[in-house]
């Protein structure tokens, strides 16, 4: 049974996601986008990103929290000790989703087959990055730019890669 992993991220110009476990802006449209694409799939995600959810579990999709405290419990969750425990966590023949945070992202990106990033047109001063995404090993399948507007303060960029065969 194939696993499908997908990282979904938003990024700055200069790779930021984040800076004291928050977010380095608010997109309305971004966060709509997040919801409609993971809702009813499993989301995997650090004990950071998971603390730092305005509305923890997130509702209609399975929870996979990576714990480094062995037997940790967090109610409506279910947890995971390792990168390969949560994997196994990972659907079969059904899409999951990498939701950080920065450490989460580096490690699951060798296993990811599919990208969806949002490039927020600004660089952040931050304290968590993502990695750089080589060119080689991901082709970029979509490409939706946004400009700032009454909602939007910046100007943004859905990308979709694909892994290289």
């Amino acid at each position: 049974m194939k696993k499908h992993i997908s990282i979904i991220v938003a990024v700055a110009e200069n790779n930021a996601i984040g800076k004291g476990n928050k977010l380095l802006w608010h997109i309305s449209d971004d966060l709509k986008r997040f919801k409609r694409l993971t809702t009813g799939h499993p989301v995997v995600m650090g004990k950071k990103t998971y603390e730092s959810l305005p509305v923890k579990p997130l509702p209609n999709r399975t929870n996979v929290v990576i714990s480094d405290i062995g037997g940790e419990l967090i109610k409506g969750c279910e947890m995971a000790y390792s990168i390969e425990e949560a994997i196994e966590k990972c659907a079969n023949n059904e899409e999951s989703f990498i939701i950080g945070g920065g450490s989460v992202y580096r490690q699951f990106l060798p296993f990811a087959d599919k990208l969806y990033i949002t490039k927020v047109h600004k660089a952040f001063d931050a304290d968590t990055f993502f990695p750089e995404i080589d060119e080689n090993e991901w082709q970029l399948i979509e490409r939706e730019d946004v400009e700032p507007d009454g909602k939007n303060d910046f100007s943004f960029s859905y990308l979709t890669y694909v892994r290289r065969k």
